[in-house]
């Protein structure tokens, strides 16, 4: 899956969050360790959506 992010400079080098998922927010003092800790992030927030989510009927809609 791919997943926009919003990558925000700071005085400790970056701060990078999902829009598409509230409350996914990550950080890093280069851009690229900010981007590759966001993966881990948006990996772990599914893991809990999915689990949060195991005893409901789940389905999927595609939007075009």
């Amino acid at each position: 899956m791919k997943y926009k992010v919003a990558l925000y400079p700071s005085e400790e080098g970056f701060s990078v969050s999902v829009p598409g998922l509230p409350g996914c927010w990550s950080q890093g003092t280069t851009e690229h360790e900010a981007l590759q800790n966001i993966e881990d992030a948006i990996r772990e927030y599914l893991a809990v959506v999915t689990e949060l989510a195991r005893d409901a009927e789940v389905r999927e809609v595609e939007v075009a």
